[in-house]
């Protein structure tokens, strides 16, 4: 492994001491916590990106992409594996229904804005296992807290790695989404993003991934060179004009933004459906439904405010 890796054996540890595992290192064992955990089966029910017409992308789709690709720019940097997979796997836990309509609903509830890394935070440590949490190594829960763009940047270069493959993930394969199904068509790609990212798919991906592999090689952070990043951030911009223009799309989100605001309404006018916790009513309201599927935010809808037939 590099010397800029973390080795398992110099973790900062669990809040709760364990004996170490036989078999497994302390970050094998918290990756396959969070794998077999509720919060991560629940992922493939929860939409990522609205597409239109019916069509998406699923959180444990893109949950998966970006273990994949943090992996490959961790192995060719000679980072710790383990670590990032875990991190990777756990950053999207705390995700609500609908993709990003569900913390515009929760947001207009909560003092500060609804947060999706600070709520898998709070899956790991307070809510998994019935209220016991999966006492994850601290190098992991730093990881699934600091793994947003513009938020803090994580303590080891592993969570840099997950946060710097949620970027690189999202925007290629959003926009692939986005041009299979007509929001957007490769050919119409401005050329100075095309010229440094190339013209498919794969080339985008591979362009970026080479990229940061390369810049960060032997140092103390990871990013992509400012040329790369630029026609990122570019390319970021163009995707989410298209999407912001579909009519399908606002409508959809503007449905799901109800949804959830009228679930939220109705717990916190009755406190007695939430779970009996210490927390106030509206963390506890938040735990409720982030935790929902899509499926599972639908049918709470229909049963509180749709009349029987």
């Amino acid at each position: 492994m590099s010397s800029w890796a973390t080795l398992a054996v110099e973790t900062k540890g669990r809040d709760t001491y364990e004996d170490p595992d036989p078999l497994r290192t302390a970050f094998q064992c918290d990756r396959d916590r969070i794998l077999h955990s509720s919060a991560f089966r629940r992922l493939k029910h929860k939409t990522h990106l609205s597409l239109g017409d019916g069509h998406r992308r699923v959180r444990a789709t893109h949950t998966l992409e970006v273990a994949q690709v943090a992996r490959t720019i961790g192995r060719a940097l000679r980072l710790n594996e383990d670590l990032i997979e875990a991190i990777a796997l756990g950053h999207d836990l705390g995700n609500t229904a609908f993709g990003g309509a569900g913390e515009e609903a929760l947001s207009t509830f909560t003092p500060v804005p609804f947060r999706h890394e600070v709520q898998s935070l709070r899956v790991v440590e307070q809510l998994e296992k019935g209220g016991q949490g999966l006492n994850l190594t601290w190098e992991v829960r730093d990881g699934i807290v600091n793994h947003r763009p513009d938020g803090p940047t994580a303590g080891t270069l592993e969570g840099q790695t997950v946060r710097v493959a949620d970027a690189i993930t999202s925007v290629t394969y959003d926009l692939y989404g986005a041009c299979r199904y007509g929001l957007l068509h490769e050919q119409m790609l401005p050329v100075e993003i095309t010229a440094t990212l190339g013209v498919t798919h794969s080339e985008r991906l591979s362009t970026m991934i080479h990229d940061v592999v390369a810049e960060s090689a032997d140092q103390a952070e990871l990013r992509l060179t400012p040329r790369v990043e630029e026609a990122h951030h570019n390319l970021q911009a163009l995707l989410r004009s298209a999407l912001a223009a579909s009519g399908d799309i606002a409508a959809e989100r503007t449905r799901a933004v109800h949804c959830l605001s009228s679930i939220a309404v109705y717990l916190l006018q009755n406190p007695e459906s939430l779970p009996d916790t210490p927390e106030d009513v509206v963390t506890r309201m938040c735990d409720v439904i982030s935790s929902h599927t899509d499926g599972q935010a639908l049918s709470t809808f229909k049963d509180l405010f749709l009349p029987s037939v």
